[in-house]
Parts: structure tokens; sequence; C-alpha cells
């Protein structure tokens, strides 16, 4: 599905903070960004993305903060019956 399809649809871009242990030295935290669209407010596809950490990379999820904006509002798209032409 291509972006604008995906923001038409409902889905917003979501951003996460994730803090993990590392693996050789799990006392100490790392952080990594994600961000992707993202179908509020189930989230899904961060859910994913949660579950392959924790099933197949050594570091420990410590903690997860998220954020999400809408970028289209319906009201904001306006539909025209006139086309104009410079030059």
């Amino acid at each position: 599905m291509k972006e604008i399809e995906k923001k038409l649809n409902g889905y917003v871009l979501t951003t996460a903070e994730i803090l993990y242990h590392l693996p050789d030295y799990p006392e100490l935290l790392q952080t990594y960004i994600w961000q992707e669209y993202d179908k509020a407010p189930t989230f899904p596809t961060l859910k994913k993305f949660l579950d392959f950490w924790e099933r197949k990379l050594d570091g420990r999820l410590h903690s997860v903060r998220f954020a999400t904006n809408k970028l289209i509002y319906p009201n904001e798209m306006l539909f025209t019956d006139a086309q104009y032409q410079l030059h």
C-alpha cells in the first residue's frame, strides 16, 4: 500500500523509543528508534515488530514509549469540480 493510501485509510505515523539491555552488558541500556505507519489504536505493526524482537534478538526489552501523529485529517481533504491550467 502506498504512503498516501495508508494515510487516507486511517494509518498514523508511529514513532517508538525502545530501551533494551545490551546482550554482553545487561546492566547497560541502549536506545533504538522505530518509525512506521500503523493503525491506531491497536498498533498491529508495532506489536509484530516487538514480538519479532523478543523472539529473535538477544537484547532483552526494558521499556517502549511511543507517540503518534495523524498527518491527514478528513476535514483537510477538499474535492473540487473545477480544473485550471496555466499556460
